[in-house]
């Protein structure tokens, strides 16, 4: 009896001790969940106590392979196999053999404290951090710092394009200078410095009254305020006496350029000769201005605006008519070209959803087939395995495998040339399609409510590398006009405004939609700091959502992905 009592007093220790490790195991996960990262501890005889599963999304190893016990040099050996290594590490002697590899990971683990980075593939990048501790036990976190790398890489591109664009300039033999729409000097180059003899810090955050008499700068401002409101180039020519007593004729133009919202002033000046004939500008002027002593001479020309950009003509898609409604699945784990061709398919009239892998596609498609739905296409990332497309052949529908650019920029194209092989609804096989987009495509996408003028950049920045048409406004009075004006599909809107502020602006949008039947405008309250009140008081004033500062491209697909692409699909629904 009393070895019976032992044994299930045993048992139930047994038990217990597992179910705690269990809760621990469980715990860790939560953790690295949480801090997005994999953890992998050993004991001092290197063996594996505990691994993460978020391992296996930095390295495709066979599950076993985390199971406590597993030797950290088999561990390493098998990641070695895999071939995700440091590819792009430039090393003299050749690459490592397998052993001195190991030898080498081995020998980091054992240090008291070591970080790396390594680059997997062309745009990965991952950072290890290893710790042993004073009882010998070792952490090793694992950690995917893409993000903060391309980052890094666009920051340093940006600083060598600012460096190259200044030794351009300063190496310019006439004078150059850039204001912006305040009409404060934000660039000058060294020939402008050499001609009125200072420096480029006593002009930079000045304005004309500062550097010139009161009469030379109202005239120069009065002109640098019509390039600016009305996008018309300023040419004149004018004699001016220089320091050294030398008479010269001089003739300024004046450009011009950025988008509404964050537009700059560019001058240059150049010397002519002294009795030289009118410039052919003036030739083309829509109006000149001559001064009552001839000591200056100016003409204003129309400057024809810039052509819309148009895809090329066989991208230019499929007839409405006959393809409305078609519904196209694309399987990709690339969410850039995910949200693009999202974006795409529902420019032009397509129903269109995405999942992120194969099993995401069996399930979707048994789905679909059970509910009597018939899908027209799949695109398909060819990064994906074969088994996704066995699938598309399994159920009948057809499909088309591209990579992720061709995805993102050249969706439209391809799948044109699908249909135009393979017409339906009674469509001969040499049947040519356009595409033609609704007048509401053309329109503006993205209206920005900002003040600060760094953050207007980086707003432009974004859009404009995703493609969004958008415009800024810099008070709370004028984004409620522009969004009178041009309705936009979307507003990101700053709380804290000159005029209005964001939340007055806000309900004062909602006033006008309610008053004039107009269909619901997102606006997306854009915070500096996450007080519960700003929140609460985004949504009493009409706003559908925020986000916080610093802004990202991801953040704002997602913020695009959700109010544009999935609200348009519900309404059309």
């Amino acid at each position: 009896m009393s070895a019976g009592f032992e044994k299930a007093d045993t048992s139930s220790e047994t038990d217990g001790n597992s179910a705690e490790v269990d809760l621990q195991t469980a715990l860790f996960d939560v953790v690295c969940d949480s801090l997005s990262a994999a953890f992998i501890i050993y004991d001092k005889t290197d063996h594996l106590i505990f691994a993460s599963r978020q391992i296996l999304e930095f390295f495709p190893l066979p599950p076993e392979m985390l199971k406590p016990g597993t030797r950290l040099r088999d561990f390493l050996g098998a990641i070695y196999d895999t071939g995700i290594r440091q590819q792009y590490d430039v090393r003299k002697g050749g690459s490592q053999s397998r052993e001195d590899w190991l030898s080498q990971k081995i020998a980091s683990h054992w240090r008291e404290r070591f970080d790396a980075v390594e680059r997997h593939g062309t745009n990965s990048w991952v950072r290890f951090v290893k710790r042993r501790l004073p009882g010998g036990y070792g952490v090793t976190i694992i950690s995917d710092i893409s993000e903060d790398k391309k980052r890094e890489e666009q920051w340093r591109s940006d600083l060598e394009r600012v460096q190259l664009t200044e030794d351009i300039l300063d190496n310019l033999p006439f004078p150059l200078f850039v204001k912006d729409r305040n009409l404060t000097y934000v660039a000058v180059n060294l020939a402008f410095c050499e001609k009125y003899q200072t420096t480029v810090d006593e002009v930079l955050g000045r304005k004309s009254g500062d550097l010139f008499s009161q009469e030379i700068a109202n005239r120069f401002e009065e002109s640098d305020r019509h390039v600016l409101e009305t996008g018309e180039m300023s040419v004149s020519r004018q004699r001016q006496i220089s320091r050294d007593g030398i008479e010269r004729d001089i003739v300024s133009r004046k450009h011009r350029i950025g988008k509404p919202g964050r537009y700059f002033l560019v001058s240059t000046m150049q010397d002519l000769p002294r009795d030289g004939a009118d410039l052919d500008e003036f030739d083309r002027a829509s109006a000149i201005t001559t001064s009552s002593n001839q000591s200056y001479r100016r003409a204003y020309l129309p400057v024809p605006s810039p052509v819309e950009r148009r895809e090329p003509a066989a991208m230019e898609a499929i007839v409405p008519e006959n393809f409305s409604g078609r519904k196209i699945l694309v399987v990709t784990a690339d969410l850039a070209a995910e949200t693009a061709a999202l974006r795409t398919l529902s420019k032009y009239g397509f129903e269109s959803c995405s999942v992120r892998g194969e099993d995401e596609e069996e399930r979707f498609l048994e789905i679909a087939t059970s509910s009597g739905i018939s899908l027209d296409l799949l695109i398909i990332d060819n990064q994906m395995g074969m088994r996704c497309l066995e699938l598309a052949e399994q159920y009948g529908i057809p499909a088309l495998v591209m990579d992720g650019f061709q995805i993102a920029n050249e969706l439209t194209f391809q799948i044109a040339r699908h249909f135009n092989r393979n017409g339906r609804g009674g469509a001969g096989a040499d049947t040519d399609w356009e595409i033609s987009t609704s007048d509401e495509v053309v329109g503006l996408e993205v209206l920005v409510a900002e003040d600060n003028d760094i953050n207007q950049i980086v707003f432009s920045q974004i859009l404009e590398g995703l493609g969004y048409r958008h415009m800024i406004a810099a008070t709370g009075d004028e984004v409620v006009r522009l969004w009178a004006e041009h309705r936009p599909q979307i507003v990101l809107m700053d709380i804290s405004l000159p005029g209005f502020n964001g939340f007055e602006a806000a309900r004062l949008i909602r006033q006008m939609e309610e008053a004039g039947g107009e269909v619901h405008t997102p606006i997306i309250g854009v915070l500096t700091q996450a007080f519960e009140r700003d929140r609460t008081e985004c949504v009493k004033s009409g706003m559908d959502d925020v986000i916080m500062k610093p802004v990202s491209p991801d953040m704002l697909e997602t913020v695009f992905q959700k109010y544009l692409i999935e609200e348009a699909m519900r309404a059309r629904n």
